[in-house]
């Protein structure tokens, strides 16, 4: 889960990719990195970190130029931060090409085999990312006659990519002296969308990861980039789009709309809001249905994301709503920081309870999903000590089940508290009296409901059922060992930093 964005405007675009990466903050706190074009020239600033910690006005000066993409990174498999692999990438050969990339390869360890050995073409970093940029300048280059470009030849040369990549992907590019290139898996598992603005000199250009993007930046929505489609737009705003790929369908990552996307969002024409309006609907429903003899007093959200389907739960079982939780913004999300015991400490700077609204009272405590279940037992905890007479605890998500390995966070299954256990084991688990999960086809439903064009989603942290057909278990196990890896560095490397704090603090 990164976000991306790319914009060819009639103006400096500096400031419009810095203000659409803050909207999209909330996809990656891990590093975040902008390249704009001046004619043939990429200038380029990235770095760890927030967005408003990595650029400075000095830094915005010399990212001049019409054209530019951007990119907000999240940690993959619980790895350390390594400036290498921030993004954007880039590549000088062919043709000077920078590209951000939402998602996860799922054949990373195949292509970087067919690179050196066949293309000849090195990758530095263990990015699934740089190993896409390179596929991406290898295919320009077989479908390049005479190193000259023009829309057919690039759609040409990302048909190559669908050819040969496998999983997850949503990217913007830029080639050097000629423009703006972004497109879509052929499955459409990560969003992407684009707009456009109607100026005195012309129309401008947007692509984003989500809409509220284009909402805040002042761009007209025009619509989702389909699967397999990419779109072209030159250095003159002329705009150019082709399906690139021979078999598509649509499949949205469902945990977008559980989690991931911002609610004011709206994703393959589906409101994000609107459908956690009817994720609260259908656990009202179930609640009635099944936990009728809950004695609950209050319906409480767990900030910020749970906050619709708390809402209508509780005016659907006519019960107070109230907010129990304040939340320090300052905090970032939990789910996406690597590293349990990094999660556990900041879940307590994060939130803290409202007494008053615990007090001697049967809370129903909601939130959008449990996933490691770290968070969740913490906020039990707190609302215990708060006063809490009863915690019950509802989950706009079904169980978390399953490994994800299309480029969210949860890829190894002895970290999900759902994997291998009841639901009145994780009940146990969490602490609380009693849990409650949405169904999985309740969930279906409720997203599909908001657009009934869409009928089929990635879900398979919940289902098990993998969309792209080539995960097997061999790779699972993979992954799983490689995370392992990269856990134990990142911690290695947090110890390291704690030692060598305190030791200039003895200094």
């Amino acid at each position: 889960m990164c976000g991306i964005l790319g914009v060819v405007a009639k103006i400096p675009v500096n400031q419009l990719l810095y203000d659409g990466l803050l909207v999209l903050q909330h996809r990656g706190q891990d590093a975040a990195g902008i390249v704009t074009a001046e004619g043939a020239t990429f200038h380029m600033h990235k770095g760890g970190g927030m967005v408003r910690d990595v650029f400075r006005t000095r830094n915005m000066r010399a990212l001049s130029g019409f054209l530019g993409i951007a990119h907000t990174r999240y940690p993959t498999a619980g790895s350390a931060w390594s400036e290498a692999e921030s993004q954007p990438f880039y590549v000088n050969s062919p043709f000077g090409i920078v590209l951000g990339h939402n998602g996860n390869l799922t054949n990373t360890e195949r292509l970087k085999h067919d690179l050196f050995r066949t293309d000849l073409r090195h990758v530095n970093t263990n990015s699934d990312s740089e190993v896409l940029l390179n596929v991406l300048a290898h295919e320009l280059q077989e479908a390049a006659t005479n190193y000259k470009l023009d829309p057919a030849t690039i759609f040409t040369a990302v048909s190559g990519v669908h050819r040969r990549c496998r999983g997850a992907y949503a990217v913007v590019a830029m080639i050097a002296g000629y423009g703006l290139l972004a497109f879509r898996d052929p499955y459409g598992i990560r969003p992407l969308v684009f707009g456009r603005a109607e100026t005195e000199h012309g129309y401008e250009y947007l692509v984003a990861s989500e809409s509220v993007a284009l909402d805040t930046l002042g761009f007209q929505l025009v619509r989702d980039v389909a699967p397999g489609e990419a779109i072209f737009i030159d250095e003159e705003g002329n705009f150019f789009s082709h399906q690139c790929a021979q078999k598509v369908s649509l499949n949205p990552c469902i945990f977008e709309f559980v989690y991931l996307a911002r609610p004011d969002s709206v994703i393959d024409g589906i409101s994000v809001y609107e459908t956690r309006l009817r994720m609260g609907e259908s656990l009202a429903d179930k609640i009635r249905r099944n936990y009728s003899h809950l004695d609950i007093d209050v319906v409480i959200p767990i900030p910020d994301s749970s906050r619709p389907a708390a809402m209508q739960l509780s005016k659907y079982l006519d019960l107070p709503y109230r907010e129990g939780f304040i939340k320090n913004r300052y905090i970032g999300r939990t789910f996406i920081m690597p590293g349990q015991s990094t999660r556990r400490k900041s879940v307590r700077q994060k939130l803290n309870a409202i007494g008053m609204e615990f007090k001697g009272k049967n809370v129903m405590l909601v939130d959008d999903s449990i996933v490691r279940g770290t968070t969740s037992r913490e906020i039990v905890q707190m609302a215990r000590e708060a006063g809490a007479r009863k915690v019950y605890f509802a989950s706009a998500a079904p169980p978390v089940r399953f490994p994800n390995v299309y480029g969210i966070d949860m890829p190894t299954r002895d970290e999900l508290i759902a994997n291998g256990r009841t639901d009145a084991e994780v009940a146990r688990e969490i602490g609380c009296d009693e849990l409650v999960y949405q169904d999985l086809d309740s969930l279906i439903r409720d997203v599909s409901s908001v657009n009934p064009k869409v009928t089929s989603f990635e879900a398979s942290c919940f289902s098990g059922a993998y969309i792209t057909g080539d995960v097997t278990q061999e790779y699972l196990d993979g992954v799983e060992a490689q995370r392992r890896d990269g856990v134990r560095q990142a911690e290695q490397a947090a110890a390291a930093t704690q030692l060598d704090l305190g030791l200039e603090l003895v200094d």
